[in-house]
C-alpha cells in the first residue's frame, strides 16, 4: 500500500473534483475512471437499491450516483434516533435518513473532503432541513462525542480508509450501547493482484482497499463489536461490473452489507 497521506490526498482530489464538477453522468456508479459508457446518476442509484421516490425526495445535487449499495435498507431507522453517516459526500443518504428519524431525530454527516462538505451544506441550506448537519473530519478521528449515536451508516467509504480498524474503533466509541453499524461496502472475495493494490486509481475507486470477509470480521471484533454479519448483495456482480466494464473486477470484489451491534 502506498504512503497513507498520499492515498488520503488522492482520495480528496478525486472526490473533490466530483463535488465541484457535478457531472450529469459519470462513467461508473462510483465515479471511477474508465472508458465505459457513461451511467446516469438515476440509473446508478436505482441499481444500488434506491427508489424513484428516494431520488425525488432529496436535493438534486445531493445524489452523485456514488456507492455500492443502500445502507438505509438495513438500518431500520426509528423516529428520534441520531444517525451518523461516514463519508457523507453531497448528503444523499443523510437527507434520506432524516425522513425516517423525523424532526426529533438528528443526522450527522462526516466527510474529509472540503468540497463535499461545501456541497452538502449548500444542499442543506437550500432544503431548509433543521435536523441534519455536516462536519469536516476524517472517519478515523470522528468529530463526534462518545456514546451519542444510535446508528452508523456508510456507503462504500470504509474501504477507502488506510486505517480501517481505527474506523471501526471510532464507530464503536461514538455508538451508544445497543447502537448499530449498518453499512454498504466493497469486500474482496479473492486476493487482489499486487499491482492492483498499488494502483491509486483502483484505491480511490473502491477496489484496491477492499478487505476479505474474515479480515473485516476480525477488525470489527477487535474494535469491540460482537457477531458481525456480512451479506452479499444479490446484484453485486452487476454493480461492480459497471465500475470498470470489461475488466472482470467483479471476480475479485463484491458489494456487501455489513452489520454489527455495540
Amino acid at each position: 500500500m502506498k504512503d497513507k497521506e498520499t492515498v488520503r490526498e488522492a482520495i480528496r482530489k478525486r472526490y473533490g473534483s466530483i463535488a465541484k464538477n457535478q457531472p450529469a453522468a459519470g462513467c461508473c456508479s462510483n465515479g471511477c475512471d474508465c472508458n465505459g459508457t457513461p451511467i446516469g446518476r438515476t440509473e446508478a442509484s436505482l441499481r444500488l437499491g434506491y427508489t424513484e421516490e428516494d431520488l425525488k425526495s432529496v436535493p438534486p445535487e445531493a445524489n452523485l450516483g456514488l456507492g455500492c449499495g443502500n445502507p438505509l435498507a438495513i438500518a431500520a431507522l426509528k423516529p428520534g434516533e441520531t444517525v451518523l453517516d461516514l463519508g457523507s459526500g453531497g448528503g444523499f443518504d443523510c437527507f434520506l435518513a432524516r425522513r425516517q428519524v423525523g424532526e426529533q431525530g438528528l443526522v450527522i454527516g462526516v466527510d474529509m473532503t472540503p468540497a463535499m462538505i461545501k456541497l452538502a451544506r449548500k444542499n442543506l441550506k437550500e432544503s431548509g432541513y433543521t435536523n441534519v448537519e455536516f462536519r469536516l473530519g476524517e472517519i478515523e478521528h470522528l468529530p463526534v462525542a462518545d456514546a451519542t449515536v444510535d446508528v452508523i451508516i456508510s456507503n462504500c467509504v470504509i474501504n477507502l480508509s488506510v486505517e480501517k480498524e481505527q474506523v471501526f474503533k471510532e464507530a464503536y466509541r461514538v455508538l451508544k450501547k445497543g447502537g448499530r453499524l449498518s453499512v454498504s461496502d466493497s469486500v474482496a472475495t479473492v486476493e487482489l493482484p499486487p499491482e492492483a493494490k498499488q494502483n491509486l486509481s483502483k484505491i480511490t475507486g473502491c477496489i484496491a482497499g477492499a478487505e476479505s470477509i474474515e479480515t473485516l470480521k476480525s477488525m470489527l471484533r477487535r474494535a469491540g463489536f460482537t457477531e458481525p454479519v456480512l451479506t452479499p448483495r444479490d446484484n453485486s456482480k452487476e454493480i461492480i461490473a459497471a465500475w470498470i466494464p470489461g475488466s472482470k473486477i467483479e471476480d475479485y470484489v463484491a458489494s456487501y452489507l455489513i452489520e454489527a451491534v455495540k
